[in-house]
């Protein structure tokens, strides 16, 4: 019995659910950077807090890396591509081989 495949899967899975996040941070802080919501609400305040916390692990190095575009945070996009990259050509192969032995 090979395990390989459902750990594939369980890190499919988490990628996916890092995209989702870092889409929903990125739609947030638009958001609010066209005064959509404010961030005098306590619940706006608490959701911002939660996706940072979770994707700055993930942006920070990201950011560190690249060059100051002023106000523009392409580190979200960057991140995205780096997940496709990995997903599409390191864990679907993966998956394909695995599945076949």
């Amino acid at each position: 019995m090979n395990p390989l495949p459902a750990i594939l899967d369980v890190i499919s899975i988490i990628l996916q659910l890092i995209v989702f996040l870092l889409f929903a941070q990125v739609i947030v802080s638009w958001l609010i950077a066209f005064n959509v919501i404010s961030t005098r609400s306590s619940g706006v305040r608490q959701l911002l807090d939660m996706l940072d916390r979770i994707t700055a692990p993930i942006l920070r190095p990201i950011r560190r890396i690249l060059p100051d575009f002023g106000g523009l945070d392409f580190s979200p996009f960057v991140a995205w591509l780096i997940i496709y990259i990995v997903q599409h050509h390191v864990i679907d192969p993966l998956a394909v081989s695995a599945y076949a032995a």
